[in-house]
C-alpha cells in the first residue's frame, strides 16, 4: 500500500502549488479601524475567460482517505474558500502521474491553485464541506484527469 501522511498547509511548503489564504501576516485597517484587510493573497488566473464564483458541497470523507483521481485545470486557477471553520485535506502532485503530496489545512485556510496544478478531489473532513470556489468560467474544456494504477492512501497526521 502507498502511503502519504499530511503535512500542516503552510506557505513556503504549499509555494509551488499555490497560494495559502489566511487572514495572518500583514494587513491594513479598514472600515473605521473595525477591519483587518490582508490584501491580495493569491494571483488569480483565468487565461482569456472570466472569473466565477461557485458555491460546492462535498461529502466529507475520512482519514484514512484512498484515493487514485488526480485533476488539473490547463486554463485557470482555482481557489478553494472553506464556508465553516473545519481542516480539509488539500492532496497536489508536481507532475501527472508523480509522488503526490497531502497537506492539511487548519480550519481557518483557504487555498488557491496555480494553473495547470494536479490536484485531488475537494476533500472536507467535516460536514457540511461547503466551499465558495473561485475558478474560469469560459466556454472551453478546463479540466484534464489522471488515474493512478495503484491508490494511495492519506493517513492521519
Amino acid at each position: 500500500m502507498r502511503t502519504l501522511r499530511p503535512l500542516p498547509l503552510t506557505p513556503q511548503a504549499f509555494a509551488p502549488f499555490g497560494d495559502v489564504l489566511d487572514a495572518t501576516g500583514d494587513f491594513r485597517l479598514i472600515n473605521a479601524g473595525l477591519c483587518q484587510r490582508h490584501h491580495d493573497l493569491a494571483t488569480l488566473d483565468f487565461g482569456d475567460a472570466r472569473a466565477g464564483i461557485s458555491i460546492f458541497l462535498a461529502q466529507p470523507r475520512a482519514l484514512p482517505y484512498s484515493f487514485d483521481l488526480i485533476e488539473r485545470h490547463p486554463d485557470g486557477s482555482q481557489a478553494f474558500l472553506p464556508m465553516t471553520e473545519h481542516p480539509f485535506l488539500v492532496i497536489v502532485a508536481p507532475s501527472r502521474g508523480a509522488v503526490p503530496q497531502a497537506f492539511l489545512t487548519n480550519g481557518a485556510q483557504g487555498i488557491n491553485l496555480h494553473r495547470g496544478t494536479w490536484h485531488g478531489v475537494l476533500t472536507p473532513l467535516y460536514a457540511p464541506g461547503r466551499f465558495a470556489v473561485v475558478d474560469r468560467i469560459g466556454s472551453t474544456p478546463n479540466l484534464e484527469e489522471h488515474r493512478y494504477t495503484e491508490a494511495w492512501t492519506v493517513l492521519s497526521p
